[in-house]
């Protein structure tokens, strides 16, 4: 998880901005993800990473939004060329015929990753609203955490079980 910007001199724009491209990017990997594996027809892990995906592109629009209504069309300083892996999870993370449980972990070392990124730069943050915002934005993630996580629980037993294929059959999306 990495960004190139210096996170003390973000202006309240300009880490709403950050906060939007975050979501994005993990939105873009979960995006891939779902093409990559496919889905069964069930709920299996492709199905998960089309969810994920949905939910990261509405947590985006929500901070869009939060963002016009503050600074109306302001143009953006900052571009996904700023960031690098923040929220979305790792690239080579998933793999053909994982378990439901295996893509929630996926899901979970993502959030855990962006609650991590918020908590890491507070100390640099000196701008009390910026200082604000990270601070709802890492408790918000931690509340991402505990969802998946009772999510997880209420999975069945079978969500364990990895998917397998044949060589000629590939999953169908």
């Amino acid at each position: 998880m990495s960004t190139r910007l210096d996170l003390s001199r973000l202006s309240l724009m300009d880490a709403l901005d950050l906060a939007k491209l975050i979501e994005m990017e993990a939105c873009h990997r979960y995006q891939m993800f779902a093409t990559q594996l496919g889905h069964t027809g069930g709920y299996d892990a492709g199905a998960f990473f089309v969810k994920m995906a949905e939910n990261e592109a509405k947590h985006g629009q929500e901070l869009e939004a939060r963002r016009k209504a503050m600074f109306g069309d302001a143009p953006a300083r900052l571009t996904l060329d700023d960031l690098f892996d923040v929220e979305a999870p790792d690239m080579g993370a998933p793999r053909r015929g994982m378990s439901v449980v295996q893509a929630f972990e996926i899901g979970l070392a993502a959030e855990k990753k962006a609650h991590d990124f918020y908590d890491a730069a507070l100390p640099g943050i000196t701008d009390p609203d910026v200082r604000e915002l990270f601070t709802e934005l890492r408790d918000e993630e931690t509340e991402h955490v505990e969802m998946l996580r009772e999510q997880m629980a209420k999975l069945p037993a079978s969500a364990s079980d990895e998917v397998e294929f044949d060589l000629d059959e590939a999953p169908y999306l």
